[in-house]
């Protein structure tokens, strides 16, 4: 998993220069700032402009800036590629990715050099789900996938339902691929922005089921998709008393600890320290945000 903090990655829409300047003080770890979905055909050339002006200006802190462009075969994301790459995009956000050829695409297009933007992958067609291990091993520039629960229920004739059974292998099947060849994976999205409890009961699934954080609708969001995705207070307790059970086993040359009445093996220490590690990038990561 990335050592990058991803617990809650907001959808603005690159046509609103008002949402553009507000996103710079909002308590996300990650922007997408959405060239497809959320902007108008007749509006896509203007907001790809004031994306790129966004980006220029800067401002935005220590918040991870990716810029989801408009599919490829589109008039419109050629352009939006060349754009998110001149203009310094952290990321660039690809549509409706269905394999390893919508990768290597991009990868063509964009400028040579080592500080072009990285790719992030939309994980929103049955087909780019049957397809998650090769496009998670396509090319080491992926750095993350983003689950469209949305597209991908519609495709699927999937009812909507609190427990999200219809996706869950789906979704699955995305970690999965993200996880066997070290990639982010991010959740997808809740669509009642008013229902606090039910985007809560969401954000608990998903960080139960291992993905790093959720991508989100309103900023009214961020609080609890931060609060859940973040180690809690009593986590971070277990993982330094299994820490100080397994080093003094270490120290006594035993190879395997007792803390609670429980088995504590190198594993367990490891995932100690990676959950450690998380909290410390997060306070660094909100110490920056908050300077």
């Amino acid at each position: 998993m990335q050592d990058r903090p991803r617990r809650s990655v907001l959808y603005m829409p690159g046509s609103r220069p008002r949402a553009l300047e507000k996103a710079r003080s909002l308590p996300a770890d990650a922007l997408i700032l959405d060239l497809e979905d959320a902007v108008a055909p007749a509006e896509k050339p203007a907001a790809r402009e004031m994306v790129a002006a966004a980006l220029r200006a800067g401002g935005y802190g220590p918040r991870e800036l990716v810029v989801r462009i408009n599919a490829l075969d589109t008039e419109w994301g050629p352009a939006d590629l060349a754009a998110a790459c001149a203009a310094g995009a952290d990321a660039v956000l690809l549509p409706k990715v269905n394999g390893p050829d919508d990768l290597a695409r991009a990868e063509a297009l964009m400028p040579a050099g080592a500080d072009r933007p990285r790719l992030w992958a939309m994980m929103e067609t049955p087909l780019g789900v049957l397809n998650a291990a090769a496009i998670a091993a396509a090319t080491p520039r992926l750095e993350c996938m983003v689950i469209g629960t949305n597209d991908l229920a519609k495709d699927l004739g999937a009812r909507n339902r609190p427990d999200r059974m219809p996706l869950l292998p789906a979704l699955a099947t995305c970690l999965l691929a993200a996880r066997a060849h070290g990639l982010a994976c991010i959740d997808g999205v809740y669509n009642a922005f008013r229902d606090p409890e039910g985007l809560r009961a969401e954000c608990v699934q998903g960080r139960d089921m291992g993905f790093d954080g959720k991508t989100l609708i309103h900023p009214d969001q961020l609080a609890i998709a931060n609060e859940v995705f973040a180690p809690s207070a009593e986590e971070l307790e277990e993982a330094r008393a299994q820490l100080v059970a397994w080093d003094a086993a270490q120290a006594r040359g035993e190879g395997v600890a007792v803390w609670g009445g429980r088995i504590v093996e190198r594993l367990h220490a490891e995932a100690a320290r990676q959950l450690l590690a998380r909290a410390e990038a997060i306070r660094a990561r909100e110490a920056a945000g908050a300077g």
